[in-house]
Order: structure tokens, then sequence, then C-alpha cells
């Protein structure tokens, strides 16, 4: 289920403060996504057991001052397109401005959650002014300090409540595969590919809450749901900023998913953008899998192949066991096998391993090759189990688990990889108190 909170105000109300508090400070981070395409924009959150995530829309407006609004604009439009609730921040010190009752005007039309935040609420008589905002029709004011923390606590609550209403997509459940990567690498072409011919096998599922379509497609011992959410845009309204709006949909395709295609221009091999879209989908927990497309354009010889998969492993390490398929949509060269290679990646991914299993292979493993000494204490682990989350999540129970150090935790994860097949999925590892 795809939970998306977005920032919307004017400049300087304090929308990445509060980014930065939401993905780091006060509760159990999953991960503030560094790098895609304007830094540490989008991040990953949880607050009383729930996971969201959360875009800071500040981060995306370019230009000079007299382009801002229209900009703003934009990103207000396109928030509320595409998130579950918005928090409209304005700025307790400057009072209610023309631009914030414009972005309001435009919100309340919505039908979306709104929680208007009145920041910079750090003292009781600041505290008191927040009430000028009911002027602008949104229902309650929380006043907040996004730099102390003051509030959130309270919004956050409301925050979670009003996700947890929202209902969630009646979809069966059965794999879905998103299909992503940079604007004009293939996407749609894939889809065509592979749907163009068959529309007799392929129905279109609207997801009840959100613009997410499901395809479902069932045709070649194939049953499964591509996640579409490209399709959708009215063609009048691609006028946004393009980078916000790619992050925007490629996070609402990849939540929506389980295992993601990751789409790559064999003419213009793995670029950064590329990269960040990588590791969005590895930093949600989904399966991958690399498609090279139009790799009938690239000269070739018999060591063409090998190179660049060498070159697209170096750039994702350290998470390097993930398939790489070179195809071409055009000519329908190896696009099922891409989708073979996506329902393997699903199967590892949901797979279990017994608790006696792991202990038998792992514990020997550790005896023989037991963590660093940390201030002359030793680290011994004594457990390992599979916890019960929708991905590859183990636990390992040892004494002293605040001095297991991150290259002792690839350690482990490449023998769970060498023991067990986890191709193309991520893996977590956790290491708790005995």
């Amino acid at each position: 289920m795809s939970n998306i909170v977005a920032l919307v105000g004017r400049p300087n109300v304090g929308k990445s403060t509060l980014f930065n508090r939401l993905t780091q400070t006060r509760m159990a981070i999953v991960d503030p996504t560094a790098g895609v395409t304007r830094d540490r924009h989008y991040g990953k959150s949880d607050w009383n057991g729930l996971d969201f995530s959360v875009i800071d829309t500040g981060g995306y407006v370019i230009g000079s001052e007299d382009t801002f609004e229209e900009e703003i604009r934009k990103q207000v439009e396109l928030a509320v397109e595409e998130a579950s609730v918005i928090l409209f921040l304005v700025d307790v010190v400057e009072g209610v401005t023309p631009m914030d009752e414009d972005v309001a005007s435009m919100l309340r039309k919505s039908g979306k959650k709104v929680f208007l935040v009145a920041n910079k609420a750090d003292n009781n008589a600041r505290m008191a002014s927040a009430s000028e905002f009911y002027s602008l029709g949104l229902g309650e004011v929380f006043g907040i300090s996004s730099i102390n923390g003051a509030g959130t606590g309270d919004l956050l609550d409301s925050v979670v409540n009003a996700l947890e209403k929202i209902p969630a997509e009646d979809v069966e459940d059965i794999p879905k595969f998103a299909i992503i990567g940079r604007p004009n690498v293939g996407k749609s072409s894939l889809i065509n590919a592979l749907i163009g011919e068959e529309r007799n096998i392929v129905t279109p599922i609207a997801g009840t809450t959100r613009d997410t379509i499901y395809t479902r497609y069932k045709s070649f011992g194939f049953d499964f749901f591509l996640v579409d959410t490209d399709g959708l845009r009215k063609k009048g309204k691609v006028h946004e900023n393009i980078e916000f709006y790619s992050v925007m949909r490629s996070i609402r395709a990849i939540e929506s998913s389980d295992v993601c295609l990751v789409l790559v221009d064999a003419k213009e091999g793995l670029e950064g953008q590329d990269v960040n879209i990588f590791s969005l989908a590895t930093r949600n927990n989904k399966g991958v899998v690399i498609l090279v497309n139009k790799w009938d354009l690239v000269d070739k010889d018999h060591k063409t192949v090998e190179v660049f998969r060498e070159k697209i492993l170096q750039k994702i390490a350290p998470f390097t066991d993930v398939p790489i398929i070179f195809t071409s949509v055009l000519n329908k060269q190896r696009i099922y096998k891409a989708l073979e290679t996506a329902v393997e990646v699903q199967k590892n991914r949901q797979q279990k391993i017994q608790t006696s299993k792991l202990n038998e292979v792992l514990l020997p493993i550790i005896e023989n090759n037991p963590p660093p000494m940390v201030k002359d204490k030793y680290i011994r682990i004594k457990y390992v189990t599979q916890l019960p989350t929708y991905y590859p999540t183990f636990a390992f129970f040892c004494n002293l688990p605040q001095y297991v150090r991150e290259s002792y935790m690839r350690f482990l994860e490449n023998q769970i990889r060498k023991n067990w097949n986890f191709t193309g999925v991520p893996i977590r590892i956790y290491f708790r108190k005995k």
C-alpha cells in the first residue's frame, strides 16, 4: 500500500526542516534516500508502526523569485494528484500571505486530506497567533516548531490516523511488476510490446483509492499485474517540472509493486538518475531486474556484454546480486525472458527459510569467522531467525549488538546469498540483544 505524505508551501516556511525531522530524528527511520534527483527530498518514515513516504516539494523548485509562484502552483497540483495526505506549511512569524491564500484555495478544491501546519510556533505568543490561519478555511491549525519538534507528535498522530482511514486498494494477491526508468528509455514501448497484441488477455483494474492502474497479464503461463501509472496522465497536463513529476511517478509505481523492472538505455549506459531509481527500488525492499534496452543499437563483439555488465555492477555496488538482461523492446528480443526473471525474483523475495536450517548452516560459518573484537569485547552470535516481513529480513541474536560493524553485516549477507537464492532481492539484517 503506497502512503505518500507531501509537504507543500511557499519558500522558507520550514518544509526542509520538517522533512529532516520526519525522516531522521523522531522516528524509527526506515531510510532517507540521498540523491533522488535532488539530494534528500524523498524519505521513508514510520510513526506508531505505520510506514509512509515523505516528499519535500520545496527541493524541486528551481529558477528565480519570479518563477517561484508558477513552480509552486504546479507542484501543489501534482502533490494533490499523487499524495495520500498533504501537509500545507505556513509561517507564524510572517502571517497569512497572498501566496498562502492561493495555495489554500487550490487545496480546498482538491478533496484530499490536508493538514494546515503553522510552523515556527516555538513560544506561547507565536502559538496563539497561529489562530489567524483559520481564515484559510482548511480546518484545524497545527502549531509546530520543526526546529525543536514541538507539536509534531500531535500532528503525526493525526496524519497516521488519516492514512489508516484511506481504504486499501482491493487488488488480488498476485505478483505486481512495475516498469520504471528515466524518460524515453522505452517504458511505454515495453508495456505496449507486452500487451499491445494481446489486448484480449489483459484487464485493466483501477485501484480504489489511487490513480494506479493494475493491468492484469494472463498468458504464456504468466499471471501478474503490470503497475502502470504513466499511462494515466492527461496529456494536457505535462507542463510541470519534469524532474519532480518523474520522481513522484517512480515512487508511486515502486511502492505499488513487488518487483521493479528498471529500464536502462544501452546507448547511454547506466547514468546517475538510473542509479537513483535503482536505489529507490532497493530502499523500498522491492525485487529488482535491470533491463538494458535498445541493445540492437549497440555495436558488439564477444566482450561487449561482459564489459557492460561489469560497469553496471560497479555503479550499483554493494548490492550486485541482481539479474541484468539485454533486451530490444522494438524487436521483442528477450522481453519474455525479462518476465520469467521477474517471476523468479518474486519467488526469491517470498521464500522463508526454516530457523533450524539457518542455524545449522550459518552458526558454524560464524564460529569460524566471528565478528572482530571491539574494545576488548567478544561479540557472540547465538542464534539467527528470519522475521515474518514481506521481504527477506534476518535477526541475529548476540550479546553486544551495538558493536557489530557494517562490514560484518555484509559478510553475513554474502553467506546467506551463497547458501540460498536471493538473486534480485535486497536483504535486511538486524542484530538484537539475546
